[in-house]
């Protein structure tokens, strides 16, 4: 059964940076390499939604308030992806997940982002 964990979570001031991780379990390099990985994020009393993702060939897409700011990365011989985060603000504060095709998410990192 594949697994996804995310880490790297935590406390921020605003400005600062955050790097998460996600680290597939349970499937072959071979088999994660050939997935598109998403990082969402949930914040308090409001719907899920997608920050980022990376395709299987390193195409990458952004949701327009983290442009610039975010940056998703993939080591498949590490079967792990990555979220860099710069220039943090209040508003990115939320529990981020990452998720794999075949609707398979992490348990989630908190991340709280003080002003």
């Amino acid at each position: 059964q594949v697994q996804l964990v995310e880490s790297g979570g935590g406390l921020v001031q605003a400005g600062g940076s955050l790097r998460l991780s996600c680290v597939a379990s349970g499937i072959s390099e071979l088999g994660f390499k050939l997935n598109t990985m998403e990082w969402y994020r949930q914040a308090p009393g409001k719907q899920r939604e997608l920050v980022a993702l990376i395709a299987r060939y390193g195409e990458t897409n952004y949701r327009a308030s983290v442009k610039g700011r975010f940056t998703i990365s993939r080591d498949d011989a590490k079967k792990t992806v990555y979220l860099q985060r710069n220039s943090l603000k209040p508003e990115d504060t939320g529990v981020y997940h990452c998720k794999k095709d075949g609707d398979v998410w992490g348990q989630g990192t908190q991340v709280t982002v003080s002003s």
